[in-house]
């Protein structure tokens, strides 16, 4: 018989509904679409034909509604790895946890999680406004060393490579690599694709020099330059690591895509970012409608 979860670990509140979403299990979609910012959620939910559920806990807006025959959810993350942590564990829980019993239950749902964002380019080529699809995440961050999980040997020889190619001070950072679900498939025509740096914050985590001195003064040329194969480093955000990495320990099929709003190289910034991130909501769920 499966442990029963305690009322500690996992928090429902007044309604039954999971904690810091807001969502009972009724309420979700086998398709999840994650947004960093709650304002986008109805950005992306204004092309559905038909809007469900609406709820917003904190930052955590969730969206539940179909497009055609598909019923989808939306849900904003808020901005970083540490958000990650909640969002994904709790939509694991929804699918994957009984509520009534506090057990897990014994035949587990696997979710489509597809993060729809926005990021910085590291490659000259690729042009603001244009999309990247993440075909590894790199954790710069700390979420993953708190869980246990595997790597491929394709990514522990991707990982490697970039150790060596990479300078990093000692002691300061363990870069993780998790390689995107196979709905990465669907995404071709009209991305670019490689793999995306995430990082611990905005400024100093991506190489950007207001007042406080760098410890990696020059980790954006390092990025930039790296090549292993057909592999390189495409663009910076702060969630598709834990995104590929939470989906991998729990057993979802996740992909990350973004808009692409600044080109560190050229030190360029989109004249309309809204409006590139606009095109690739309806460009996505074109593509996720017939899947």
């Amino acid at each position: 018989m499966s442990t029963r979860i305690a009322e500690s670990e996992l928090i429902l509140n007044s309604r039954g509904a999971v904690y810091h979403l807001d969502v009972r299990p009724e309420e979700l979609a086998p398709v999840v679409i994650t947004v960093g910012d709650p304002d986008r959620v109805a950005n992306v939910s204004k092309h559905f034909d038909k809007l469900e559920h609406t709820f917003q806990h904190r930052e955590f807006v969730t969206h539940t509604g179909y497009l055609g025959k598909k019923r989808i959810s939306v849900v904003s993350t808020g901005i970083g790895t540490d958000n990650i942590d909640i969002v994904l564990n709790e939509l694991d829980a929804l699918v994957n946890i009984d509520f009534h019993s506090r057990t897990i239950k014994p035949t587990l749902t696997s979710l489509q999680i597809i993060r729809l964002g926005t990021a910085g380019a590291l490659q000259e080529h690729i042009a603001v406004d244009s999309f990247v699809v993440s075909s590894h995440g790199l954790g710069l961050d700390n979420l993953l060393p708190y869980y246990q999980f595997e790597n491929t040997p394709a990514e522990k020889q991707l990982l490697q490579a970039i150790r060596e190619q990479v300078v990093l001070q000692p002691g300061s950072v363990h870069p993780y690599l998790i390689a995107a679900g196979e709905i990465k498939q669907h995404f071709t025509e009209g991305f670019h694709t490689g793999i995306t740096v995430t990082c611990p914050g905005f400024y100093g985590p991506q190489g950007r020099v207001l007042r406080g001195a760098l410890s990696h003064p020059h980790l954006i040329e390092h990025l930039t330059a790296f090549k292993q194969g057909d592999h390189y480093f495409s663009n910076f955000e702060m969630e598709t690591s834990g995104i590929y990495g939470m989906g991998r320990i729990l057993g979802h099929q996740c992909l990350s895509i973004s808009a692409i709003v600044a080109n560190r190289v050229r030190q360029e910034f989109s004249k309309d970012g809204a409006a590139a991130v606009e095109q690739l909501i309806t460009k996505a769920l074109g593509i996720i409608a017939g899947i």
